[in-house]
């Protein structure tokens, strides 16, 4: 399990309004290093690759066709318009307690596609939400979500680890089973 224990030292020298680049600077190499390690306790990686889509990153396995996480700063609340009929194939459903959600809000800027996953519509529209609005709410900070798999091949995350780094405050992650 990851446990996050050095995003507090790592933000400790930022203030709020510290330059975007100085929070992806200090956090990103290691929260990218926790999430490649606990991935390949149970899968390969030489199939990872990182990508930008609309101001988000995305570590994405090719070979297993799923994501692990995603990343970006907050810019505020997006106004666009939600592009459900691009959402409505992707990824396909898990049942009637699956949502396709967002790894990244649409709120938040978060796109479709790649940013899409099969999410139990309790978390999506329940406890999820809490640290989605906080990001809105707070230009500057650096929201992320990693996505665990339970096995080499599964398409459906089992856990997800969602987390809020704002310069010059503790870090906030929550843990949720899907």
């Amino acid at each position: 399990m990851i446990s996050y224990d050095r995003l507090d030292e790592l933000q400790n020298g930022l203030r709020h309004g510290s330059s975007e680049r100085k929070l992806i600077d200090a956090v990103i190499p290691y929260l990218t290093d926790c999430w490649l390690r606990d991935y390949e306790r149970h899968s390969r990686l030489d199939s990872v690759v990182e990508t930008l889509a609309e101001r988000f990153h995305y570590l994405f396995d090719v070979r297993a066709q799923r994501l692990l996480a995603a990343w970006g700063i907050s810019h505020g609340k997006h106004v666009g318009k939600r592009p459900t009929s691009r959402m409505s194939g992707h990824p396909l459903s898990d049942g009637p307690a699956f949502h396709r959600g967002h790894t990244i809000p649409h709120t938040l800027g978060g796109g479709t596609d790649i940013n899409l996953v099969s999410q139990r519509g309790s978390l999506n529209v329940g406890r999820f939400r809490e640290l989605e609005k906080a990001a809105v709410a707070t230009p500057g900070s650096l929201y992320f979500t990693y996505w665990i798999h339970a096995g080499a091949q599964s398409q459906r995350p089992s856990h997800v680890h969602q987390g809020l780094l704002v310069p010059g405050d503790s870090a906030r992650i929550h843990r949720f089973c899907n």
